[in-house]
């Protein structure tokens, strides 16, 4: 049986590659654009930036136990998000997801 295409789901793969894939993956889906990619890239763009953050909050604030925490919630959401985004499905984020969708909404 074969696999229904998506379109914009190679955009919304490159989003979850780095903080510049997502920017990349923006500047990819402005014409055409692509409601999957831009699900996609809402998402991917959130937790890179939320991954930035917390590691610049914690280089000035160093706290052993937060920078565990942070390393173990970043792989486990990137994961979470690129495997929807390889399997054709718009699941958010745990937590932040619905955040991230209404925060990004600059992302069209």
């Amino acid at each position: 049986m074969a696999e229904k295409t998506i379109e914009g789901k190679n955009t919304a793969i490159i989003a979850y590659l780095t903080l510049v894939g997502a920017i990349i993956a923006i500047t990819m889906n402005a014409e055409p654009k692509h409601d999957y990619a831009r699900f996609h890239t809402r998402q991917a763009f959130g937790i890179h930036l939320l991954f930035h953050a917390f590691a610049l909050f914690s280089s000035v604030w160093y706290n052993q136990y937060g920078l565990y925490g942070l390393y173990i919630c970043y792989p486990a959401l990137w994961f979470y998000g690129f495997l929807g985004a390889l399997n054709n499905k718009k699941q958010l984020v745990p937590l932040l997801g619905t955040h991230f969708q209404k925060w990004f909404t600059f992302i069209q």
